[in-house]
């Protein structure tokens, strides 16, 4: 699997200061926390604009799309820059291809789980706070928070992971920092609640002629 297609695993999906990051917020890392949790757990599907930028391997590389989510474990990040990419997870398989690519890349989400992406939460399937070790909370832009953590299993790989989150419980901005100083940031926005999202948005259908070949698990 590339490590783009692994960022997005870790990855996942993430929105003037009012006081400055220095001050107390005004709740604590575990009612946060527990915002995310419910904001997430109560929605049966959701829709979002995303912006996606990375930084590392002297790369700086800007990408944008949109993201479906629908329970249970389904997701799509749905490219509009570069048009004809996917990233898909159909409930059993997660599934990765560009247009123009000469394969398309399939893998268990089994052998996912390792990752613990913080985009999980999105899904409502675990809790902020089994996920991320070390959890700090500080004041951010806008009457928003900033949570910061380390994913738990991958302290040898990423150093942080960073939420924007409202007081609401919804993430609008996700930071990933990996160990080699690569920083890879999404930024989410339009929001839409319990979207009416088909199931056969999700069932990935190879382009005639492109085979499918089972990408190695991350390491």
């Amino acid at each position: 699997m590339t490590r783009h297609c692994r960022l997005l695993l870790i990855a996942a999906l993430s929105f003037s200061s009012l006081y400055s990051s220095s001050q107390a917020p005004s709740l604590t890392a575990h009612d946060l926390a527990e915002r995310v949790d419910r904001h997430y757990n109560q929605l049966h599907s959701l829709k979002a604009e995303f912006t996606e930028n990375y930084q590392g391997l002297g790369m700086d590389r800007t990408e944008s799309g949109t993201l479906l989510l629908l329970k249970p474990g389904r997701m799509k990040w749905n490219y509009s820059s570069p048009a004809g990419k996917i990233f898909l997870i159909d409930g059993s398989h997660a599934w990765f291809y560009q247009q123009g690519d000469a394969q398309v890349q399939r893998l268990p989400t089994k052998d996912l789980d390792d990752l613990r992406s913080p985009l999980r939460f999105l899904l409502g399937r675990t809790k902020l706070e089994k996920e991320l070790e070390n959890l700090a909370l500080t004041n951010g832009p806008n009457g928003r928070y900033v949570l910061t953590g380390i994913p738990k299993g991958l302290e040898q790989r990423v150093a942080r992971v960073t939420l924007t989150v409202t007081a609401q419980g919804a993430i609008t901005a996700m930071e990933i920092e990996e160990a080699d100083g690569a920083l890879t940031r999404f930024t989410f926005s339009s929001e839409q609640p319990d979207a009416s999202l088909p199931a056969a948005e999700f069932r990935f259908t190879p382009p005639p002629g492109v085979p499918v070949v089972d990408a190695l698990p991350p390491v």
